[in-house]
């Protein structure tokens, strides 16, 4: 059974009452009282719920194990700065993203963007995609059972990050005309922070990829093959996990 998303704060000593979200997801599923299932909180906490009640659009649980649990991150996180990419690209880009493992998730309006959320008028358009993009963090938090949710940073403008992120990581872009192989640089640096940057449809610009490099970027390439947008943030967090965690990369076989 899947884990569900419940928000603290939780107590042991008394019954919690159930968000309108978890009452109906344990109806479709026909939960009886007297069944467990798994909770967390998105902070790294977890624990097992007894269903006591399901009523209306509520119910009670009663906790029980509470504690600690994040073994699946890694120790060190992983950003994806992401280009906002057209359609419904984004919403697979997160969804991946929180599956393979990013801390943190930067949406960036490029100059290749054909998504455009960054002007005054745009304002509601960008909350209600942020919102959006937040549940699909939670839905696949709960799929691939993570505990702790992945940061979704507010859209903004490429320059704009740029200017934000000075704190010392690894910083690579991404690019099929990089001279310079993405296997090559993590095979020489310890396992740390890191941001990995892709840009929208047709790539970031030249002038782009020079602004990166001055704020510390390097531009390195996935292979010989051109990836797509939605394609290329996987493979490139899969990649930083085959190089620097391989003991995870064992448990999984």
């Amino acid at each position: 059974m899947p884990q569900f998303y419940l928000p603290g704060p939780w107590e042991s000593e008394k019954p919690t009452t159930l968000t309108t979200e978890v009452a109906h997801h344990l109806r479709v599923r026909r939960i009886q009282a007297g069944e467990s299932f798994p909770i967390f909180d998105g902070k790294g906490r977890v624990a097992q719920a007894e269903l006591l009640s399901l009523s209306g659009k509520t119910g009670q649980v009663q906790l029980s194990n509470i504690r600690t649990d994040t073994h699946r991150e890694t120790p060190y996180a992983i950003t994806l700065a992401q280009g906002l990419a057209g359609g419904d690209k984004m919403d697979w880009i997160v969804e991946k993203a929180v599956e393979t493992g990013a801390q943190i998730i930067a949406p960036m309006q490029c100059e290749r963007s054909i998504l455009k959320l960054t002007r005054p008028s745009d304002q509601d358009r960008a909350q209600k995609r942020h919102a959006h993009w937040e549940g699909i963090i939670q839905a696949a938090c709960e799929q691939c059972d993570r505990t702790v949710f992945t940061t979704l940073e507010p859209i903004q403008t490429f320059e704009t990050y740029l200017k934000a992120n000075p704190k010392p990581t690894l910083k690579l872009l991404l690019s099929p005309d990089a001279t310079k192989s993405m296997y090559s640089v993590l095979m020489k640096s310890a396992p740390q922070d890191i941001v990995l940057m892709i840009g929208p449809e047709g790539g970031h610009s030249p002038e782009e990829e020079a602004q990166a490099e001055a704020a510390g970027y390097q531009i390195v390439s996935l292979g010989e093959r051109v990836l797509r947008t939605e394609t290329a943030g996987t493979v490139a967090i899969t990649t930083v996990h085959s190089i620097w965690n391989p003991e995870m990369q064992n448990r999984l076989k």
